[in-house]
């Protein structure tokens, strides 16, 4: 990535056309998936084409969704809950695959991202109805059945073993990423010239407009979301980014955001946003919330480690930082 204007929120405003001089056209819809908004995006031929390829990926998303939802009773996430402190579960080589993955990024994160942050007590309300702060207690008690290193797999029976009763596995941090880049590989397969999978602000590009042109995402004014402050191409990669900004509480005067480092059980306070840039959209929503997890200096740190993963970090003074492949000019720099 050679150049990148600052950015700002999580909202992405993709640009697409409709049917022009050339032979193909841009189809957008969209829909609810995985509890979130999808904007689907593909060119095509015609639009009949365009709606049938729209229609198959929606098919893949739900598919992942019915793997790995913690709502779906019936899912494989839910019987791995169900069975935890009494027996390991046989699961699809795809959901230990995905278990895998996410493991080896916690690991990377030092726990930052972790997959049984689900198993935390929710003691902190992000719908302005805390009253109180919980006490140290009581927060060390909301974590006890936290822990990736926790997690038995057993790659030759393909089975998943949480030791412990009450320990619980989630995707939350990555599942939408990885139904995004499922679905974009099963219309790459079906030669699907082009198109944007935006799977609730996970967002993974492929192939350009039927204009030639690539891809452009616009990243909104945090000041003014009516207007988009940068525009940015976006070339056969992914963008995720995590933000403070829609669930939050205040107390005694510091700012606490809805995201919980799985570590402390205290939510994360001093980054405004993160949004971080790699090939893939799965890797990109687990590293967004690491990183903002992490904060700015250790998880720039860490992102420097990492081959084509960059980020932009956005403190709560809204002052801008960077990894190190990323190149602002001095008139791009936030004031």
């Amino acid at each position: 990535m050679k150049r990148l204007l600052p950015l700002f929120t999580l909202l992405f405003v993709l640009v697409t056309f409709g049917q022009n001089s050339n032979r193909h056209t841009s189809v957008k819809k969209v829909l609810k998936l995985m509890g979130s908004r999808f904007e689907i995006t593909v060119v095509a031929p015609n639009e009949e084409i365009a709606y049938v390829n729209i229609d198959e990926a929606v098919m893949e998303i739900k598919r992942i969704e019915k793997l790995i939802s913690s709502w779906d009773l019936d899912s494989e996430t839910s019987e791995i809950n169900r069975f935890a402190g009494i027996r390991p579960v046989k699961v699809s080589p795809e959901v230990f695959a995905l278990i895998e993955r996410s493991m080896k990024i916690a690991e990377i994160t030092s726990g930052a991202f972790d997959i049984t942050y689900a198993s935390m007590d929710k003691i902190w309300r992000f719908d302005g109805s805390m009253n109180r702060f919980p006490t140290e207690e009581e927060v060390k008690l909301s974590i006890v059945k936290v822990g990736h290193e926790k997690i038995k797999l057993n790659a030759k029976a393909s089975t998943v073993f949480l030791p412990e009763r009450g320990m619980k596995i989630g995707f939350g941090a990555i599942g939408k990423g990885y139904a995004a880049d499922k679905a974009k590989e099963l219309l790459v397969k079906k030669e699907v010239l082009g198109g944007v999978i935006n799977a609730g602000g996970d967002l993974t590009t492929w192939g350009t407009k039927e204009t030639k042109e690539r891809w452009t995402v616009g990243i909104t004014n945090p000041l003014d979301k009516e207007k988009v402050f940068s525009w940015l191409p976006v070339v056969e990669s992914s963008v995720a980014t995590s933000g403070n900004y829609e669930r939050f509480f205040h107390y005694e005067g510091k700012k606490y955001t809805h995201i919980i480092d799985p570590r402390t059980g205290y939510p994360t306070t001093g980054t405004r946003s993160v949004t971080v840039f790699a090939k893939k959209a799965e890797l990109c929503d687990a590293l967004a919330t690491a990183v903002f997890v992490m904060g700015r200096d250790s998880g720039i740190h860490m992102v420097n480690q990492l081959d084509g993963v960059e980020v932009v970090v956005i403190d709560d003074d809204n002052k801008v930082h960077k990894s190190s492949g990323i190149i602002f000019n001095k008139t791009e720099e936030m004031n």
